[in-house]
């Protein structure tokens, strides 16, 4: 009778101690996948905030460049609104997904609105060079007009670099689905079930940027903080990131979409996903999607 109580104790002994060491290793993989998503996420935030902060300082810039009042009244009016979303940025939490993305879509909006004050001083450049010539004919009549002008004279470089920024690309309507084929109208509702990921965006209409071929590489990280797929690695911020997807597409200036895909070769768990799109070293669009 003491041998038939004892042996269950034991395997019950057992199966406990296998559960509690089974939970114990899960939570340290939970922790690591928690801290590299947050340390991607407040390199996300911090790339933000240079950007905005870069924004304002260009509007500075530039104001001390022009002598057109109505001009710098507009361009100190987009500075303060500007620097007020930075304000705000920095005071919002890298885990709070909804405000990061309502700020990142504000990003957009003032990268398109610092192109149109580029190109309209670029325009008004282009003007000057006309007005110089007319005015070693008649100095006399373009002299208030010339020293307006002067002002819009930038240097090469910085127009440059102004130019550069504006022509960065943006990857706007990020979707993520999970199919069991490329042609399927439906897609799976979990997925385990999945035998194919499809990945949609499109590249933003961007007038400023350079036409020609572009590399895109699509990053996954699965709710256990790998990168799904792992196919190679790019460059990013000094240092090399391995992505899911790359597609080389040629780009026109024009609203280009994108569809890539990869065939599902690893067990997916439910969970939370992101999705990270790069682009010319750059990080371009970024959206989680969750599964069950």
């Amino acid at each position: 009778m003491n041998k038939k109580v004892l042996i269950p104790v034991i395997i019950i002994g057992l199966l406990l101690i296998g559960g509690v060491a089974y939970l114990s290793m899960s939570l340290q993989k939970e922790k690591q996948a928690n801290k590299e998503m947050q340390e991607l996420a407040e390199m996300d935030k911090k790339e933000m905030e240079n950007e905005y902060q870069q924004f304002a300082d260009q509007y500075s810039e530039m104001k001390t460049k022009i002598n057109n009042d109505s001009l710098v009244a507009q361009l100190t009016q987009e500075q303060l609104k500007t620097q007020e979303l930075l304000k705000e940025l920095k005071s919002v939490k890298s885990s709070d997904a909804r405000e990061i993305a309502r700020l990142k879509k504000e990003l957009a909006t003032c990268r398109a609105v610092i192109r149109s004050y580029i190109l309209e001083i670029d325009s008004l450049n282009r003007l000057n060079q006309n007005l110089t010539a007319e005015n070693t004919r008649v100095k006399g009549q373009y002299e208030e007009a010339t020293r307006q002008i002067e002002g819009l004279n930038s240097d090469k470089a910085s127009l440059s670099e102004k130019v550069a920024i504006a022509a960065q690309l943006d990857a706007t309507g990020i979707s993520m689905t999970a199919k069991k084929k490329r042609d399927a109208k439906k897609s799976v509702k979990k997925i385990k079930d999945a035998k194919l990921i499809a990945v949609n965006f499109n590249i933003s209409k961007n007038v400023t940027a350079q036409n020609g071929q572009r590399t895109l590489y699509v990053r996954v990280t699965t709710p256990a903080g790998g990168v799904m797929g792992a196919s190679g690695s790019f460059n990013y911020e000094n240092r090399s990131l391995q992505y899911s997807m790359r597609k080389t597409i040629e780009y026109t200036g024009n609203e280009t979409p994108v569809t890539m895909y990869w065939n599902v070769n690893e067990v997916l768990n439910p969970g939370t996903y992101n999705v990270s799109v790069f682009a010319d070293g750059k990080l371009i669009g970024s959206r989680n999607f969750t599964f069950k």
